[in-house]
């Protein structure tokens, strides 16, 4: 039976919870639902969190797993559907949700696992520019692995189109050492080169910045990194889609949250519905886009 400890925190201008057991620990902010770091005991921390991070109401932090709803990046790169949904002028990239303060709905329990419940009110109609009633919650459950599942339950009388993504930054030694296994064969689109479809071949290496949308991919992808030597698995549900992301020097330079050599550091690989695999929610419809993250010794 794990012990856990449960404390309130302020980091900058974010209320925050660090929640930790004998085998891990879990920083949360209450905006956005985001968990901003995950570490298991005696080993690297598993999520990265930016050295130069930006703790302001209203800004996404540059750390852990965003929440990106109800779109995902650029709401005109997304399918006319989606676009459709919002009904005002200035669209955020990456949604809504992900600056908004979540309510903390309980804290359990169960066996050697700590369940952690969050839902958004406002997506149940008062979202700016977004008049659609959404049951929205997210559901954080530590234990041997770190397990999250964002619900979207349509409450009104017609469909709700969206798209969403887990945007998790994982840690890692240097990517320019690390490896993505999972991918190999997959179809992809390279937004750094007119949006253009390709197909992969082998494992995904990284000598550049990189930003791409994976097509149809496994439920099962992996960082390898052999200077750690460890392997962090990704099994993932309620998705077709994965970005895989690394701003490289240059754009790094552009980021004011993260140093400019922080890019060495860091991977995105964000469980989503992109591209053609929006989510169409009937009236009364549920959705959960999950995802667990633990690792192995390699």
């Amino acid at each position: 039976m794990a012990t856990f400890k449960v404390e309130s925190e302020q980091h900058g201008e974010l209320n925050c919870w660090r929640i930790s057991s004998d085998r891990a620990e879990l920083l949360i902010a209450q905006q956005g639902a985001q968990i901003l770091s995950y570490q298991r005991v005696g080993e690297p921390p598993l999520l990265w969190l930016s050295d130069q991070a930006i703790f302001r109401q209203g800004k996404s932090v540059r750390a852990g797993v965003p929440v990106c709803w109800p779109w995902f990046g650029n709401l005109q790169r997304n399918p006319s559907s989606v676009q459709a949904m919002f009904h005002g002028e200035q669209a955020p990239a990456h949604g809504l949700a992900r600056t908004r303060d979540w309510q903390l709905l309980g804290i359990e329990e169960t066996g050697s696992s700590l369940r952690i419940e969050f839902g958004l009110p406002e997506a149940q109609g008062a979202l700016p520019d977004w008049p659609h009633a959404v049951e929205l919650k997210l559901l954080v459950v530590l234990g041997d692995e770190l397990e999250l599942s964002l619900t979207s339950r349509n409450m009104g009388n017609s469909p709700v189109t969206i798209s969403q993504a887990l945007h998790s930054y994982f840690a890692v030694s240097d990517v320019r050492q690390a490896r993505v296994e999972g991918v190999e064969g997959l179809q992809y689109i390279e937004t750094l080169a007119d949006w253009e479809q390709r197909q992969q071949e082998g494992a995904l290496a990284f000598a550049g910045e990189t930003d791409r949308i994976y097509l149809d991919t496994p439920q099962k992808l992996s960082i390898v990194d052999p200077h750690w030597d460890r392997r962090i698995t990704l099994s993932c549900s309620g998705s077709r889609s994965a970005v895989i992301w690394n701003p490289w020097t240059e754009r790094a330079k552009e980021l004011a949250d993260m140093a400019d050599d922080g890019w060495q550091r860091m991977l995105c690989i964000e469980t989503a519905n992109v591209w053609d695999d929006v989510v169409e929610l009937k009236p009364g419809g549920s959705r959960s886009l999950q995802v667990k993250i633990g690792s192995v010794v390699i």
